[in-house]
């Protein structure tokens, strides 16, 4: 600590800038890590693990599905595995914002409400109306009514009734789409997982899920952030903000995507995974969000300790290491710190943690924004976590369209590391999740056969009339 108090106090006298996060030592190719140029002289370290197989497509024998040769089975023998087509779900949305600051949602189509345990039997609730307040709306104070004169004391004036506000849209939205949602395997050549870690982290805090679904047969892609583990550094805050490193993964996605992604997000990199799960709508599956807060845009804070000199920071570093591992793990014993280690978590430069919080400006993210998504979303959500509350989780968990929330209660903000076993269990099920539109069907068919009923019934009258 002292030392690290000492060299902050020599970059300010000297004026130059602290330490910047430069390449770690390259792995080999064989490790799966790949260095990957998005733009001249920014390079992004990528964890890239292809399970072995070999894809055999018959379009004569099999017409419109996909035959996956896997070579790696326990008894040596070929494991053929077919495709399945998905259920469509019908997506018809309509988002109303009013100028007193709510938001009506209206869910016309079909809605899946079930918990991520129980999504095997979702039921499907074809409409239903959400109604929230957006969180940057202010309320103002009303002036009292000068005509209002107060009644006297001891007579009381009974209430007036309750008066209906004409409220008139400020801004409206409609959805209709539909969306084919399938179980995706891990032999599935056409899937392909994307692991986004958030500020101060890097791909190693994905190591669980990296180690435990390439085992499976997936293929997974982890990227370090600009400035993030072994990735380049650049020395100016404008390689920071949200729009830059949004465009560096949107190369890396555009690079590694397949036919059905999965994109799974981590505090800061669930807004990433939104960005491009709304700009890839018919590339992007599904979604996984960690921590990652209420569906609210982005703006920095002015009044935060990350808005202090990169020199200062430097000097507090000890102290922000020990606040994340306080905050950022529901216990700080030898077991955490070890971890924190292992992952590479919360070892960035002063300079590159001052510009990521100063460049999380992103005001298209809003409600709005996150309610036209059409993907489904599971939430993972540490209960102990000190940097994102249950509120905000829940908040998300509304205003998105198809939404499973899940609550570990003994994880924090590093869920992923803290309780490895839990979150690849969960994350296993929601990817081979697939709505059950069977119910959907029943109704159907005793709707139409109780109209068919309703028919033949009239039918029955009017010849009885007739006759008379």
């Amino acid at each position: 600590m002292l030392t690290s108090i000492i060299e902050g106090i020599l970059c300010c006298l000297t004026g130059k800038a602290a330490r910047l996060v430069l390449p770690l030592e390259s792995s080999e190719p064989s490790d799966g890590f790949e260095f990957v140029e998005v733009k001249p002289g920014r390079v992004l370290r990528v964890r890239h693990i292809v399970p072995e197989r070999q894809t055999i497509v018959t379009e004569e024998q099999y017409p419109g599905k996909e035959k996956t040769v896997c070579n790696n089975t326990d008894d040596g023998s070929p494991e053929i595995n077919e495709h399945n087509t998905g259920s469509s779900v019908h997506c018809k949305r309509k988002i109303t914002v009013f100028r007193d600051g709510q938001m009506v949602i209206k869910n016309l189509g079909d809605v899946l409400h079930s918990e991520i345990l129980q999504c095997q039997d979702g039921d499907l609730e074809p409409r239903s109306t959400v109604e929230v307040e957006l969180a940057d709306y202010k309320e103002t104070a009303t002036s009292p009514d000068p005509s209002h004169v107060p009644p006297p004391p001891g007579e009381q004036k009974p209430a007036p009734p309750p008066r209906r506000h004409c409220r008139k849209p400020k801004r409206t939205v409609f959805i209709n789409s539909k969306r084919v949602i399938s179980s995706c395997k891990g032999m599935d050549t056409d899937v392909a997982l994307f692991f986004v870690h958030g500020v101060g982290g890097s791909l190693d805090i994905w190591g669980s899920q990296l180690d435990f679904f390439s085992r499976l047969g997936y293929e997974v892609i982890a990227p370090d952030l600009a400035g993030h583990g072994a990735s380049t550094a650049p020395q100016i805050a404008a390689a920071y903000t949200f729009y830059a490193l949004a465009e560096d993964l949107r190369a890396i996605f555009k690079r590694y995507a397949r036919k059905r992604n999965i994109l799974i997000g981590h505090s800061y990199g669930v807004s990433f995974c939104t960005f491009l799960a709304h700009e890839y709508p018919d590339l992007v599956h599904k979604v996984v969000m960690i921590n990652g807060g209420a569906p609210t845009a982005l703006e920095p804070s002015l009044c935060s300790i990350f808005q202090l000199p990169s020199c200062v920071l430097h000097c507090l570093s000890p102290c922000l290491a020990w606040s994340f591992l306080k905050a950022g793990f529901a216990r700080q014993g030898t077991k955490e710190k070890q971890l924190l280690k292992q992952g590479n978590a919360f070892n960035v430069s002063p300079f590159v943690l001052r510009a990521m919080m100063s460049g999380q400006y992103w005001p298209e993210g809003d409600e709005v924004y996150h309610a036209e998504l059409t993907v489904p979303i599971l939430l993972v959500h540490g209960m102990c976590d000190k940097f994102v509350s249950m509120d905000e989780d829940q908040r998300m968990a509304e205003i998105l369209m198809f939404a499973f929330l899940k609550v570990i209660e003994e994880g924090s903000h590093m869920v992923m590391m803290e309780c490895p076993d839990t979150v690849n269990t969960l994350l296993h099920e929601f990817f081979l999740w697939e709505p059950d539109m069977s119910k959907k069907e029943s109704n159907k068919k005793d709707t139409e056969k109780t109209v068919a009923i309703s028919d033949t019934l009239n039918t029955m009258k009017i010849k009885k009339s007739m006759d008379k």
